[in-house]
């Protein structure tokens, strides 16, 4: 009777560990692997120069990486009062760059220039149209402090094995 017990454990461990491997994924940030980049830590950005729309910049943007003095991605987007697009630019970002998010009208030339910043690869797909999201997103930073997940990772693989000897050796 021992047996069957220790293997319901066993099979209800995987299942929690299956269950914590998943939560410390972070889909919205993928980053390729280390060895197929320039240097650690490295990115892209959708880039283009006065685009004439957000579409046409995407389409056409530049598969390149940010140099190291970047740590993010910016989008300027130039349109007119009725919202029509006047043009669109991208390119990797220093911090001092994204000090200037948001939007600004421009009563000279009659148009409004609203700008974004992102961290993470690629991650200036779209342009920003107005205050809501002309602004400076960031991924959350990690502390040295926190608990890290991988540590419980390894627990959780040591403890079915530990349970399935203690329940064998009855």
């Amino acid at each position: 009777m021992a047996v069957p017990t220790a293997v319901y454990i066993v099979i209800a461990s995987e299942f929690l560990l299956a269950v914590v491997r998943c939560d410390g994924i972070n889909f919205y940030n993928i980053r390729p692997p280390v060895d197929a980049t320039p240097y650690p830590k490295s990115f892209k950005c959708f880039t283009c120069e006065q685009a004439s729309d957000n579409y046409n910049c995407n389409r056409w943007a530049e598969d390149k990486w940010c140099p190291q003095n970047t740590q993010f991605c910016i989008t300027v987007h130039h349109f007119g009062h009725h919202g029509k697009t006047k043009f669109v630019t991208k390119r990797c970002a220093t911090w001092e760059d994204c000090n200037a998010a948001g939007c600004r009208h421009h009563g000279n030339t009659h148009h409004t220039e609203c700008v974004s910043c992102c961290e993470g690869m690629a991650c200036n797909v779209e342009v920003p149209t107005n205050h809501t999201n002309a602004v400076f997103t960031r991924s959350q930073a990690y502390s040295s402090a926190a608990p890290s997940s991988t540590k419980w990772s390894y627990l959780l693989l040591i403890i079915p094995a530990l349970l399935a000897l203690l329940f064998l050796g009855q």
